[in-house]
């Protein structure tokens, strides 16, 4: 299986710069495969790292083997033929190391800052989606209908015998997912909801489609408690829940279903029960990678989610390779 790293986003990114760097430093060291980071500009109030491309930089530049995720590039925000080139610069720089999760985005203020139309950002995801690939893996590439129109443009710095990163879509949508089907791209399924829902739908395209599907290629996400005993693993699970309640409070949310939590968003136990559990899960899936969440999307710090991160590389990590 493939195991990757979750989690740092939004206030979990704030404080130092270089004490952030080092937990990847870490946990490249630790043996995990990757790490995700979103993609979120113009919050208020102002986070550190809107661009994950140039996040991922800094963490290639620090270690010899982690790949970075865009989880994800909001796709109608950008221009395609300069992100063409961010990606490749990224890509090149990492020896291909990087993963691109896509997305369309519908977060109002960041479409406004841009001037984009809410009913454009279908087409600019999928319009978007295909020149970037084409600009990614041939000599040149053009445009002659919107929203982009350009002459025949080359994009470096890859050379283009080489394969382009590999891509990931991340959405919910009937729509999304039957065009993650239709160009053979897996999933980045989401925690909240849980990801239920999101592979009904996506069997069921498939079974329409006569299509194989890239499940296999996919990637989950969990939180994880896990402690030397299944008792310190379940006190680390109360802490999370706890605080996780108190920051949905703040937000005027509703707290967690603790029952449905444990059920479908968790890892939780001493290092052979989240073995069990993660093989359970890729059985009932088919789905071989796992994006693990250890600082409980912030809630945790970053010492706790380390401590549980040493832990599980040590006892967990060779059971699932």
């Amino acid at each position: 299986m493939r195991i990757d790293l979750a989690g740092w986003t939004r206030e979990a990114t704030l404080g130092d710069h270089r004490a952030f760097l080092d937990l990847f430093d870490r946990a490249d060291r630790l043996g995990f495969d990757g790490v995700w980071f979103n993609e979120f500009h113009f919050h208020q109030p102002i986070l550190p790292y809107p661009s994950t491309l140039l996040l991922a930089a800094a963490i290639f530049a620090r270690t010899g083997r982690l790949r970075v995720g865009t989880s994800v590039l909001v796709l109608p925000l950008h221009h395609p033929l300069m992100l063409a080139e961010q990606i490749a610069q990224a890509d090149w720089q990492s020896g291909g190391r990087l993963d691109i999760g896509i997305g369309r985005g519908t977060e109002p203020a960041s479409l406004a800052a841009l001037g984009i139309a809410a009913d454009e950002t279908r087409l600019r995801f999928e319009r978007g989606f295909d020149l970037l690939r084409q600009a990614l893996s041939q000599p040149t590439v053009a445009s002659d209908h919107g929203p982009w129109i350009f002459d025949a443009v080359a994009v470096g710095p890859r050379p283009v015998q080489q394969p382009h990163p590999p891509f990931y879509v991340a959405g919910s949508t009937p729509e999304t997912l039957g065009f993650a089907v239709a160009h053979d791209l897996p999933l980045l399924l989401s925690l909240e909801p849980p990801e239920g829902r999101q592979l009904g739908i996506y069997r069921d395209l498939l079974a329409t489609s006569g299509r194989s599907g890239a499940l296999g290629r996919s990637s989950l996400s969990r939180y994880v408690c896990i402690g030397a005993t299944a008792q310190a693993a379940e006190g680390l699970l109360d802490t999370l829940l706890t605080r996780r309640r108190d920051r949905r409070l703040a937000r005027g949310l509703p707290p967690d279903d603790g029952t449905m939590f444990r059920r479908d968003q968790v890892i939780v136990g001493d290092p052979d029960m989240c073995i069990g559990q993660i093989k359970a899960l890729a059985t009932a899936t088919g789905i071989m990678g796992l994006r693990c969440i250890f600082n409980g999307n912030g809630v945790l710090d970053n010492s706790t989610a380390m401590a549980g991160m040493a832990l599980f590389a040590g006892a967990v990590l060779p059971a699932l390779r």
